[in-house]
């Protein structure tokens, strides 16, 4: 139980309730896992603007916002109709479907894998097997240190849960596919996800988060992934939450020798986002590529907070993230690499570029850099600036419009990231999400 002086908050009334309903379903060391992280939840509060990891983005009407934790039945039927437009049409891929939160095996699908690999339901892992369960799950989240992680920590219900064994090599990827489904109450889900892969193994994760209702929705979501010795993981994330949507999600990367990781975040939708992605290359030889797309329009908020901590010698990463910004938006970039005093050769490179459409718009950038070992190469740079005039002059003086010279050039602009992309599916995907964004914003927005 918790004990708290704000009877008024909704978080604290509902996570009560729900300590409650789950207590004599969670396996011990699931209810002291709880239990720590609500007293932690209560002790941290939500970050106000004095914090400085939160300086730019005001999450007062989260703070303050009514949304209720689904603790009765989901939503009414959800038919696959209403979800195609986000599957990708891949009927090889494996694919984990959640409402609210919320295992849907009606819509999901898990086609024939090989022996020992584990894809499904997080809750229904810890009522069968806790065994690796209990050796991951919020051992690299660090509910301790951010409030919503503890949050998560306490309240989630169910999630993905994907073990790839030793030496296996999945060769389709798997897509857990987040669906908010908010009527005229506000909602709240805390998804949990733990993907495990094993020495020498591959394996592709789509991760998706869309919304399918015009209600106000809080999506705070933790998936924590551990690369094996030699394993190769690829991650995608994908924000296409409704106008009315928030989103708060925490991705912990945890490599162990000769690893390889690479991701790509798009975030295209949700009033306001926010997506922390922390690697710790926590051996030798490790290596991460990390790319991001984000597109805002009107009012939108969207904040990428980066961390890579280098902590072992000969680690390698990259970081590239591109933003394009319109009407009154607002975009938040923080990359901090550290590198420790042990991790020499340390060979480390981020850039984020920001592309502003309006004058309105506005982005803060910030990338760092903190390095305490002496033989290693590092840099860092950032831009925002507008359409370049030259270019725009050339494509004008060659008889385009000014709308199709902003839509060659803004979609000239993302194409690095795009192209980075290794799933041809997802590529196309991606290069859909990029052209759209980009025709609709040119029939609401004055060109040029």
């Amino acid at each position: 139980m918790i004990e708290t002086k704000a009877q008024d908050n909704r978080y604290l009334i509902d996570l009560e309730l729900f300590l409650k309903s789950v207590a004599a379903k969670d396996p011990e060391w699931i209810q002291s896992l709880r239990s720590a992280a609500a007293s932690r939840f209560v002790e941290l509060g939500f970050p106000a603007a004095k914090n400085e990891e939160w300086k730019y983005t005001n999450v007062a009407s989260i703070a303050h916002g009514d949304f209720a934790l689904m603790l009765d039945d989901l939503p009414r039927e959800i038919s696959a109709r209403l979800i195609q437009p986000f599957t990708f049409e891949e009927p090889r891929w494996s694919r984990l479907v959640f409402i609210n939160g919320v295992s849907y095996p009606a819509l999901s699908s898990v086609p024939n894998l090989p022996e020992g690999v584990q894809v499904g339901s997080l809750a229904d892992v810890m009522t069968k097997d806790g065994g690796a369960l209990e050796q991951h799950l919020a051992q690299h989240a660090r509910y301790q240190d951010n409030t919503f992680t503890a949050l998560n920590t306490a309240s989630f219900r169910d999630g993905a849960f994907i073990y790839v064994p030793d030496g296996i090599a999945l060769k389709e990827p798997v897509h857990l596919l987040f669906v908010s489904v908010a009527g005229e109450k506000a909602i709240v889900s805390h998804p949990r996800s733990l993907i495990i892969s094993g020495r020498g193994s591959a394996l592709t994760i789509i991760e998706s988060y869309v919304s399918l209702a015009d209600g106000q929705s809080f999506t705070n979501a933790v998936t924590e992934i551990v690369a094996g010795e030699g394993a190769i993981i690829d991650y995608y994330k994908f924000n296409r939450d409704g106008e009315r949507a928030f989103h708060v999600g925490t991705t912990q990367v945890h490599q162990y020798k000769d690893s390889r990781f690479t991701s790509l975040t798009v975030a295209v939708g949700g009033k306001l986002v926010r997506n922390n992605l922390n690697i710790l290359p926590d051996a030798t030889g490790c290596e991460c590529a990390l790319n991001g797309l984000y597109f805002a329009a009107g009012e939108q908020h969207i904040d990428n907070h980066v961390a890579i901590d280098h902590v072992k010698p000969q680690g390698t990463s990259r970081l590239l993230y591109k933003g394009v910004l319109g009407g009154k938006s607002r975009a938040v970039f923080n990359g901090r690499v550290t590198v420790h005093k042990d991790a020499q050769k340390t060979d480390a490179h981020q850039t984020n570029k920001n592309l502003l459409l309006s004058d309105y718009a506005e982005v803060d950038s910030k990338p760092q850099l903190e390095i305490l070992a002496d033989d290693v190469r590092c840099t860092h740079g950032a831009a925002v600036g507008q359409l370049d005039r030259d270019a725009v002059f050339y494509l004008l003086s060659r008889g385009l419009d000014r709308k199709t010279t902003r839509n060659l050039l803004t979609y000239a602009f993302a194409s690095e990231v795009v192209n980075s992309t290794k799933v041809e599916r997802v590529r196309s995907e991606v290069d859909k999400i990029v052209a759209t964004w980009i025709k609709e914003y040119l029939e609401t927005e004055e060109p040029l």
